[in-house]
Protein backbone atom coordinates (compact mmCIF):
# COMPACT_ATOMS: atom_id res chain seq x y z
CA UNK A 1 0.00 0.00 0.00
CA UNK A 2 1.84 3.33 -1.09
CA UNK A 3 2.07 5.65 1.82
CA UNK A 4 -0.50 8.36 2.27
CA UNK A 5 0.39 11.93 1.03
CA UNK A 6 1.20 14.67 3.17
CA UNK A 7 -0.36 17.96 2.98
CA UNK A 8 1.62 20.83 1.83
CA UNK A 9 2.85 22.78 4.81
CA UNK A 10 2.21 26.46 4.04
CA UNK A 11 2.14 29.55 6.12
CA UNK A 12 -0.62 32.55 6.08
CA UNK A 13 3.01 34.63 4.69
CA UNK A 14 3.33 32.34 1.81
CA UNK A 15 -0.32 31.92 0.73
CA UNK A 16 -0.25 35.85 0.62
CA UNK A 17 2.94 36.50 -0.86
CA UNK A 18 2.51 34.58 -3.88
CA UNK A 19 -1.25 34.95 -4.15
CA UNK A 20 0.67 38.65 -4.48
CA UNK A 21 3.25 38.01 -6.91
CA UNK A 22 0.29 36.20 -9.12
CA UNK A 23 -1.72 39.49 -9.01
CA UNK A 24 1.52 41.25 -9.79
CA UNK A 25 2.43 39.22 -12.79
CA UNK A 26 -1.32 39.33 -14.72
CA UNK A 27 -3.76 40.57 -12.01
CA UNK A 28 -7.03 39.69 -10.49
CA UNK A 29 -7.84 36.86 -13.55
CA UNK A 30 -4.41 35.01 -13.24
CA UNK A 31 -5.19 34.36 -8.73
CA UNK A 32 -6.94 31.19 -8.92
CA UNK A 33 -6.48 28.52 -5.57
CA UNK A 34 -4.93 26.43 -8.88
CA UNK A 35 -2.62 28.77 -9.50
CA UNK A 36 -2.17 29.67 -6.12
CA UNK A 37 -1.73 25.98 -4.85
CA UNK A 38 0.48 24.99 -7.98
CA UNK A 39 2.77 27.90 -6.79
CA UNK A 40 2.97 26.74 -3.18
CA UNK A 41 3.97 23.11 -4.47
CA UNK A 42 0.57 21.90 -2.21
CA UNK A 43 -3.10 20.59 -3.42
CA UNK A 44 -5.89 23.51 -3.93
CA UNK A 45 -7.81 22.16 -0.66
CA UNK A 46 -4.67 23.41 1.43
CA UNK A 47 -5.47 27.09 0.43
CA UNK A 48 -8.46 26.58 2.54
CA UNK A 49 -7.22 26.13 5.61
CA UNK A 50 -5.99 29.98 5.37
CA UNK A 51 -8.91 31.94 3.70
CA UNK A 52 -12.41 30.60 2.86
CA UNK A 53 -12.58 32.04 -0.77
CA UNK A 54 -10.71 34.24 -3.29
CA UNK A 55 -12.94 37.63 -1.90
CA UNK A 56 -11.17 37.06 1.30
CA UNK A 57 -7.66 36.72 -0.26
CA UNK A 58 -7.91 39.02 -2.36
CA UNK A 59 -8.22 41.57 0.53
CA UNK A 60 -5.76 40.27 3.05
CA UNK A 61 -3.29 40.87 -0.32
CA UNK A 62 -4.30 44.23 -0.53
CA UNK A 63 -4.21 44.64 3.18
CA UNK A 64 -0.51 42.98 2.76
CA UNK A 65 1.31 45.22 0.19
CA UNK A 66 -0.22 47.98 2.14
CA UNK A 67 2.61 47.55 5.17
CA UNK A 68 4.98 49.63 3.12
CA UNK A 69 3.64 52.43 2.40
CA UNK A 70 1.88 52.62 5.65
CA UNK A 71 5.67 52.13 6.89
CA UNK A 72 6.70 54.78 4.08
CA UNK A 73 4.54 57.69 5.66
CA UNK A 74 5.49 57.61 9.01
CA UNK A 75 7.53 61.41 8.94
CA UNK A 76 4.18 62.85 7.56
CA UNK A 77 1.67 61.32 10.43
CA UNK A 78 3.00 64.23 12.98
CA UNK A 79 1.50 67.21 14.08
CA UNK A 80 4.75 69.21 13.35
CA UNK A 81 4.62 71.03 9.82
CA UNK A 82 2.29 72.03 7.58
CA UNK A 83 -0.44 69.14 7.32
CA UNK A 84 -1.86 69.81 3.38
CA UNK A 85 1.96 69.22 2.92
CA UNK A 86 2.24 65.91 4.56
CA UNK A 87 -1.48 65.03 3.07
CA UNK A 88 0.60 65.97 -0.47
CA UNK A 89 3.28 63.32 0.68
CA UNK A 90 1.09 60.96 1.61
CA UNK A 91 -0.97 60.97 -1.38
CA UNK A 92 1.64 60.61 -3.88
CA UNK A 93 2.95 57.73 -1.47
CA UNK A 94 -0.07 55.93 -2.09
CA UNK A 95 -0.16 57.03 -5.26
CA UNK A 96 2.86 55.12 -6.56
CA UNK A 97 1.81 51.97 -5.07
CA UNK A 98 -1.59 51.64 -7.20
CA UNK A 99 0.40 52.73 -10.31
CA UNK A 100 2.93 49.62 -9.58
CA UNK A 101 -0.09 47.28 -8.67
CA UNK A 102 -3.15 48.77 -10.40
CA UNK A 103 -5.32 45.72 -8.84
CA UNK A 104 -4.90 47.06 -5.65
CA UNK A 105 -7.56 50.10 -6.73
CA UNK A 106 -10.56 47.79 -6.93
CA UNK A 107 -9.98 45.71 -3.17
CA UNK A 108 -8.55 49.51 -1.48
CA UNK A 109 -10.83 49.47 1.48
CA UNK A 110 -13.24 46.83 0.77
CA UNK A 111 -13.18 45.49 3.62
CA UNK A 112 -11.80 47.10 6.45
CA UNK A 113 -12.33 44.29 8.69
CA UNK A 114 -10.17 41.85 6.98
CA UNK A 115 -7.71 45.13 5.87
CA UNK A 116 -6.85 46.57 9.05
CA UNK A 117 -3.49 48.53 7.20
CA UNK A 118 -6.25 50.20 4.51
CA UNK A 119 -8.12 51.57 7.86
CA UNK A 120 -5.12 52.54 9.59
CA UNK A 121 -3.91 54.54 6.12
CA UNK A 122 -7.19 55.98 6.12
CA UNK A 123 -6.79 57.23 9.56
CA UNK A 124 -3.78 58.73 8.68
CA UNK A 125 -5.04 61.06 5.96
CA UNK A 126 -7.86 61.75 8.50
CA UNK A 127 -5.70 62.89 11.75
CA UNK A 128 -3.94 65.38 9.12
CA UNK A 129 -7.47 66.52 8.42
CA UNK A 130 -8.34 66.95 11.44
CA UNK A 131 -5.49 69.46 11.76
CA UNK A 132 -7.04 71.56 9.77
CA UNK A 133 -10.29 72.16 12.11
CA UNK A 134 -13.01 71.22 9.51
CA UNK A 135 -16.63 70.25 10.37
CA UNK A 136 -16.84 66.04 10.80
CA UNK A 137 -19.04 66.25 7.58
CA UNK A 138 -16.45 68.54 5.50
CA UNK A 139 -13.52 66.35 7.10
CA UNK A 140 -15.48 62.93 6.06
CA UNK A 141 -15.73 65.01 2.51
CA UNK A 142 -11.85 65.68 2.25
CA UNK A 143 -10.55 62.08 3.03
CA UNK A 144 -12.87 61.03 0.65
CA UNK A 145 -12.39 63.35 -2.48
CA UNK A 146 -8.70 62.40 -1.77
CA UNK A 147 -8.77 58.66 -1.31
CA UNK A 148 -11.09 58.94 -4.57
CA UNK A 149 -8.68 60.78 -6.74
CA UNK A 150 -5.64 59.31 -5.85
CA UNK A 151 -7.15 55.46 -5.94
CA UNK A 152 -8.77 55.92 -9.13
CA UNK A 153 -5.84 58.12 -10.90
CA UNK A 154 -3.65 55.61 -10.07
CA UNK A 155 -5.81 52.42 -11.04
CA UNK A 156 -6.81 54.23 -14.40
CA UNK A 157 -2.51 55.53 -15.58
CA UNK A 158 -1.84 51.58 -13.94
CA UNK A 159 -3.92 50.05 -16.77
CA UNK A 160 -2.16 47.83 -19.25
CA UNK A 161 -1.40 49.12 -22.29
CA UNK A 162 -3.74 48.87 -25.65
CA UNK A 163 -3.42 45.91 -27.05
CA UNK A 164 -1.73 46.69 -30.50
CA UNK A 165 1.35 48.22 -27.71
CA UNK A 166 1.60 45.40 -25.67
CA UNK A 167 2.00 42.96 -29.23
CA UNK A 168 4.61 45.81 -30.66
CA UNK A 169 2.56 46.45 -33.47
CA UNK A 170 3.46 50.26 -32.31
CA UNK A 171 5.11 51.74 -29.17
CA UNK A 172 3.67 54.30 -26.62
CA UNK A 173 4.24 57.00 -28.75
CA UNK A 174 3.15 56.25 -31.76
CA UNK A 175 0.26 55.16 -29.91
CA UNK A 176 -0.37 58.87 -28.59
CA UNK A 177 0.76 60.37 -31.54
CA UNK A 178 -2.18 58.53 -33.38
CA UNK A 179 -4.37 59.43 -30.90
CA UNK A 180 -3.35 63.58 -31.22
CA UNK A 181 -3.40 63.54 -34.87
CA UNK A 182 -7.11 61.99 -34.51
CA UNK A 183 -8.13 65.19 -32.15
CA UNK A 184 -6.19 67.73 -34.48
CA UNK A 185 -8.55 66.22 -37.28
CA UNK A 186 -11.99 67.21 -35.39
CA UNK A 187 -13.76 70.39 -36.08
CA UNK A 188 -12.62 72.45 -33.46
CA UNK A 189 -16.15 74.35 -34.03
CA UNK A 190 -17.28 71.17 -32.30
CA UNK A 191 -14.59 70.91 -30.13
CA UNK A 192 -12.76 73.64 -28.80
CA UNK A 193 -11.56 72.33 -25.75
CA UNK A 194 -10.16 69.63 -27.38
CA UNK A 195 -8.00 72.11 -29.73
CA UNK A 196 -7.15 74.66 -26.75
CA UNK A 197 -5.27 71.50 -25.22
CA UNK A 198 -4.10 69.22 -27.64
CA UNK A 199 -0.38 70.26 -27.61
CA UNK A 200 -0.10 69.85 -23.56
CA UNK A 201 -1.80 66.04 -24.95
CA UNK A 202 0.58 65.76 -26.77
CA UNK A 203 3.60 65.77 -24.40
CA UNK A 204 2.19 65.17 -20.87
CA UNK A 205 3.18 63.39 -18.25
CA UNK A 206 1.29 60.65 -16.46
CA UNK A 207 2.69 62.12 -13.09
CA UNK A 208 2.87 65.14 -13.52
CA UNK A 209 -0.53 64.87 -14.64
CA UNK A 210 -1.52 63.77 -11.29
CA UNK A 211 0.24 65.92 -8.96
CA UNK A 212 -1.28 69.20 -10.83
CA UNK A 213 -5.08 67.37 -9.95
CA UNK A 214 -3.63 66.64 -6.56
CA UNK A 215 -2.57 70.12 -6.00
CA UNK A 216 -5.60 71.64 -7.43
CA UNK A 217 -7.83 69.66 -4.65
CA UNK A 218 -5.81 70.19 -1.72
CA UNK A 219 -5.40 73.64 -2.57
CA UNK A 220 -9.55 73.87 -2.31
CA UNK A 221 -9.16 72.21 0.88
CA UNK A 222 -6.64 75.02 1.95
CA UNK A 223 -8.89 77.41 1.15
CA UNK A 224 -12.18 76.20 3.09
CA UNK A 225 -10.04 75.36 6.08
CA UNK A 226 -9.37 78.91 5.81
CA UNK A 227 -12.80 80.25 5.32
CA UNK A 228 -14.08 78.64 8.56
Amino acid sequence: MPPARRRASHSMEAVITEAVALLDEAGEPALTFRALAARLGGGVASIYWYVANKDELLDKATDHVLLAPLADIEPFTNDDGDPIDHLRSIAVTVFDVIVRRPWLGAYFMRNTDTQPNALLLYERIGQQVLRLGLTPRQAFHAVSAIIGFVVGTAADLGQAPPQEVLDGEVDRDDYLAQIVGEWRALDPDRFPFVHHVVDEFAGHDDAEQFRAGLDLLLAGLRLQAEGR
